[in-house]
């Protein structure tokens, strides 16, 4: 096969095989990509890449692998700045002591218990 390589991930596993492979199926001038685990008890994973010759196939893997990166890094800011907002919105939902409600009013356990 012309224009086609593969590449050993070490230490890694199905998750990100499948990943790769998919994303290297839709990029432009891939022709074919797929991987492959050897063995379930050696952590490395075999990825193939054929692209048409307008690019490498280390051109293409570099470029998916950086288009995740940018990706999965714009999704933890969004889950990041979802989860403050959420924080924020608790908050003001428990009132102005900032602390916990649990569910009874003050005072309510008996003599010696502060209200717990």
């Amino acid at each position: 096969m012309s224009n086609c390589s593969d590449f050993i991930l070490l230490k890694e596993d199905h998750t990100l095989g499948n990943l790769l492979s998919a994303y290297l199926k839709m990029a432009p001038h891939v022709m074919m990509a797929g991987y492959k685990i050897g063995h379930p008890n050696v952590p490395e994973v075999l990825i193939r890449v054929q692209t048409d010759g307008t690019i490498t196939p280390r051109e293409a893997l570099v470029t998916v692998c950086k288009q995740l990166v940018a990706m999965y890094g714009q999704l933890g800011r969004e889950f990041q700045k979802e989860l403050a907002l959420r924080q924020y919105a608790d908050q003001g939902e428990n009132g102005a002591g900032g602390g916990p409600s649990f569910g009874g009013p003050s005072g309510a356990g008996g003599a010696g218990q502060n209200g717990f």
